[in-house]
């Protein structure tokens, strides 16, 4: 049977009730800058990338997709109608109105750089004798990939126009990220690192060093949207974490925060490094390292055949250290090299050892783990200031020159250079009463206690402290807070007992160390307390949800956490709102 054609409801977007009316107008410009689209009959047309090497060998399409596309167009440009095309660096490509045919297939021809050379460094490689190298850096070093280029679907350009009128259609979505696609494309031909829709230049002026090696690259994030004053393009300044460019050694140095070489970690600066591409001093080239060598450079050796004509040993293949062949054969000077590791930019079976001294570390290599809270205090304090932003994106837009993009031109997109203003409205105090009926107001944005008692304190009399962290004094914290209670008009009885974790404990996994704690409290309480309250180690800690499971969830008991690095005053009176909420 088939089933009958049903009548779906039409989605309507709901609209807004009203604006509001309450406080001092103003004057605002917002990160949104005007667009329009002047031909909004046109229509993109979306087709599906394939890429296939013939040697089984070839790159990861995203470290080459742009280079392979560019090498397309030089070539094809006329098979493709000379129409402009807009890649999203992976499986899509865009044009604004169709190819010729609705499917092609292309090869074509890239020449590897010498980062993916297989570690062939363009000299005598400690890891290759002469002839094998110049033989790589020859024929070896192109391959050929089968593009094949198919039709997948159409964009239209109206779905936005619809979407500003207040139709609620799905096709907006999928033309403003075109549009967002396009900007990114931009972006990548002047060599920006691109993080979904931000993009960050490797100029030094955009580095921010916050310490540890890292070093924060400022960029911008740029999106379009549909809004109540119509298309706008969203910008806004953006940074994102990078590995610190410069010499291996100083980064190691400044990563591990020690000041002489020998203190260097070298397992955990192998874990570091891997993966990373440095360029060599002596021949201004790139590689990705694959590791460090086991052995230090002096002591490192590999085969090198003599081709010193007149040479009594011309032709025979000797045993060389590394260190060796820099200093004697390449006459450089290693001053720090000779008792470090080296770094390996080679195969598995082909080891390529290049000296540590010689590596630096290239810009915009993004560092994607936590920071630490002196590296995010570091980049919070140096973030742009108002007036900082304000410039920064002006002189963006006014350089960047989207007028002259052919993309946006050909789907009629123009974008305005200036701020949109918009009306806000500055809200008036909130009120807010605490003891005594006594009314209280921010001061410099902030409230403050002080010297004040609560609205509605409780009153807390069977509570108990666990203790999971060894350094604390759980005896003094508790007299801390029933005296900062006592300020602020609570009354809190002294707790029931003073329970710590024992040192086999310590050693159980998490959820363990919660039933064994819950063990001593059954013992030493003579019922369910009214609160637990609950000393940790450090943030983070592994002991924190199986703690609030087996509390909120299995017992219904109120907990409160407390990871205290300093006991103030301050901290005591933010612990003691908690408690008085829960």
């Amino acid at each position: 049977m088939k089933p009958k054609n049903q009548q779906y409801p039409k989605k309507l977007r709901i609209s807004r009730p009203g604006v509001g009316r309450e406080g001092q107008r103003i004057p605002l410009l917002v990160n949104h800058f005007k667009a329009s689209v002047n031909v909004p009959d046109a229509i993109f047309y979306q087709y599906t990338v394939s890429v296939t090497c013939e040697d089984k060998g070839g790159a990861k399409l995203k470290e080459i997709g742009r280079k392979l596309m560019n090498n397309l167009y030089q070539t094809y440009c006329s098979e493709l109608g000379w129409k402009h095309l807009t890649y999203d660096g992976e499986n899509s490509l865009f044009t604004v109105g169709p190819l010729p045919r609705n499917r092609f297939d292309f090869k074509v021809v890239l020449e590897e750089s010498p980062l993916k050379r297989n570690g062939s460094s363009g000299f005598d490689s400690p890891s290759e004798i002469e002839n094998k190298r110049l033989k790589c850096c020859s024929y070896q070093a192109a391959k050929v990939f089968n593009v094949d280029i198919r039709f997948a679907t159409k964009i239209p350009m109206t779905a936005i126009v619809l979407a500003l009128e207040g139709c609620n259609t799905e096709g907006a979505v999928d033309a403003l990220r075109v549009l967002d696609i396009i900007l990114k494309q931009q972006a990548a031909e002047r060599g920006c690192l691109l993080v979904r829709n931000s993009f960050y230049h490797g100029d030094v002026r955009n580095f921010v060093v916050i310490g540890g090696g890292i070093t924060g690259v400022r960029g911008f994030h740029s999106s379009f949207r549909t809004t109540q004053s119509g298309l706008t393009l969203n910008m806004d300044v953006s940074t994102t974490m990078t590995f610190s460019p410069g010499p291996v050694i100083q980064f190691l140095l400044t990563n591990q925060n020690v000041t002489d070489p020998r203190q260097i970690d070298w397992g955990r600066a192998k874990r570091m490094l891997k993966n990373l591409i440095v360029k060599a001093k002596h021949n201004n080239m790139e590689f990705k390292i694959k590791g460090l060598s086991e052995k230090p450079c002096k002591d490192l050796y590999f085969p090198m055949k003599v081709r010193n004509k007149g040479c009594q040993d011309e032709g025979k293949t000797v045993e060389v250290t590394v260190y060796d062949y820099f200093t004697k054969h390449r006459k450089l000077e290693l001053t720090t090299s000779a008792y470090m590791p080296c770094v390996d930019v080679g195969k598995p079976k082909k080891p390529n050892y290049i000296p540590l001294e010689l590596c630096s570390l290239v810009p915009l290599q993004r560092y994607t783990k936590s920071l630490s809270a002196v590296q995010r205090l570091s980049i919070a304090e140096k973030s742009p200031k108002p007036l900082e932003r304000i410039k920064s994106l002006t002189d963006f837009i006014n350089n960047n020159r989207y007028d002259a993009d052919p993309s946006l031109n050909a789907c009629g997109v123009c974008i305005e250079k200036e701020f949109i203003p918009v009306e806000g409205r500055v809200l008036g105090t909130p009120g807010l009463k605490v003891g005594n009926n006594v009314d209280c107001f921010p001061d410099n944005g902030k409230w403050s206690y002080c010297g004040q008692t609560l609205y509605e304190p409780v009153k807390l009399l069977r509570w108990a402290v666990v203790n999971f962290s060894a350094r604390w004094d759980i005896g003094y914290l508790s007299r801390e807070l029933i005296s900062g209670a006592r300020k602020k008009g609570m009354h809190i009885e002294p707790p029931h007992s003073l329970i710590e974790e024992d040192d086999y404990s310590r050693r159980l996994p998490p959820i363990a160390r919660v039933e064994m704690m819950f063990e001593q409290i059954k013992q030493k309480l003579p019922g369910p307390p009214e609160m637990l309250l609950c000393v940790l180690e450090r943030r983070n800690s592994d002991v924190y949800g199986p703690w609030k499971n087996k509390c909120l969830s299995e017992l219904g008991i109120v907990t409160q956490c407390l990871i205290p690095a300093k006991v103030t005053d301050l901290y005591i009176t933010n612990v003691l709102l908690k408690i008085n909420t829960k």
